[in-house]
């Protein structure tokens, strides 16, 4: 019996995105709404929720350089970076960074997700293992997708299962990929034994140094060479300029010949207009006033342990931190836009991650160290987080 296929009735053009009502309806029932929120000039509200980790961002020297920058190249790069994008100030940012971080050579972008797809997706194909920490930054997950390559999901900070999954590999090539510091817990990736992992099978690393560079290694100079890894010929970074450097954009680093082979080949490098030059200029601001004023790095680290020491002395869940990302752990993702919003009400601007931006499905309360932070603005941190908190946070 042959049946007629009768195509379903059109939908009518005010109910093409009807779909979008629904799953907003399902997000707001779990709890994951998320929300615009315009801050002021001035902003009463202490913020230790955004990434600004040496304090940077409203420096003299850094707004002034972006000031001068933006006066001197014009408000935008005017064009992709191989075309009319690349000014005499990108490629003294380029020189300078490299030379800090101890690579060969650097390549910047507008954001660090667009370096990260153009480190994964220029350095892996369909010849490719990707080995990708469960925990990874979904600008790495998204390389990874956009790579065609084999990927397999590590578990977290696990160089023995990196070692294992590089032995059974059938691919010619093969990439292990992993943040150095995990925005969630801020906890730090094992590099030396990651290094090794993929030393022992001919495989490349490539790691996000996005919550290290500023942070850790000698006067802030990233995990790479704070785990002795600097300038390895196996080894390519990636950062971002937006989080110690105060400004906007991105960077990949390693040895010359990979920055080469991104500069022909990263998509996201040649059809995106480059940088604009007030963020180069903010960015190589920040980044001469950090190798002129190296303890800046360390006074991150001390106010990290501070607030991690202090609210755990508050019998609240708060990792150890490994950088400046001090995580507090919440009942459920409700309870932690609350305690968020009643941080905020209170005058503490603290970040909040849910399910899906945490791969291990706890939801948190996240706080910056800022480097600049008075020991009256830690003490009000603590005490507002503490008081504040809802039932079961504590231990």
């Amino acid at each position: 019996m042959v049946h007629s296929l009768t195509p379903d009735a059109p939908t009518a053009p005010a109910q093409v995105f009807d779909w979008l009502d629904e799953t907003a309806a399902q997000r707001a029932g779990a709890g994951l709404t998320r929300t615009l929120r315009s801050r002021e000039e001035k902003d009463p509200v202490l913020d230790l929720a955004g990434n600004d980790y040496l304090g940077l961002t409203r420096h003299p020297a850094v707004t002034g350089a972006a000031a001068e920058a933006a006066l001197r190249w014009g408000g935008g790069a005017t064009g992709s970076r191989l075309v009319t994008g690349t000014t005499a100030l990108h490629t003294e940012l380029e020189e300078e960074l490299a030379a800090f971080c101890g690579a060969e050579a650097a390549l910047v972008f507008s954001s660090g997700y667009t370096a990260n797809l153009a480190a994964v997706t220029a350095l892996a194909g369909a010849d490719t293992l990707i080995v990708s920490d469960a925990y990874n930054h979904a600008s790495l997950i998204d390389g990874c997708r956009l790579s065609r390559a084999e990927v397999h999901r590590a578990p977290h900070a696990a160089p023995e299962a990196v070692r294992e999954a590089l032995a059974g590999r059938s691919k010619r090539r093969a990439l292990v990929v992993s943040d150095s510091v995990f925005s969630v817990d801020g906890d730090a990736a094992p590099l030396r034994g990651l290094s090794a992992a993929a030393r022992a099978h001919g495989a490349a690393l490539l790691v996000d140094d996005a919550h290290g560079l500023g942070v850790l290694g000698p006067g802030g100079s990233g995990a790479l060479a704070a785990a002795g890894l600097a300038g390895a010929p196996d080894t390519v970074a990636t950062v971002t300029l937006s989080k110690s450097l105060g400004s906007q954009g991105g960077a990949v680093l390693g040895p010359r010949r990979v920055i080469r082979h991104l500069t022909e080949t990263a998509r996201t490098f040649i059809f995106d207009t480059g940088l604009a030059p007030a963020a180069v200029g903010a960015a190589l601001g920040a980044l001469r006033l950090l190798r002129a004023e190296p303890q800046r790095a360390d006074r991150v680290l001390e106010i990290s342990r501070t607030l991690a020491g202090a609210l755990t002395a508050a019998g609240l869940r708060a990792c150890e931190p490994d950088a400046a990302v001090v995580s507090v752990r919440a009942p459920g993702p409700e309870a932690a836009v609350a305690w968020a919003a009643d941080c905020r009400r209170a005058g503490l601007a603290v970040g909040c991650f849910r399910p899906p931006s945490v791969p291990d499905g706890i939801s948190r309360l996240r706080l910056t160290a800022r480097g600049d932070l008075t020991e009256e603005q830690i003490a009000f941190a603590v005490h507002t987080v503490a008081a504040l908190a809802p039932e079961g946070a504590r231990e």
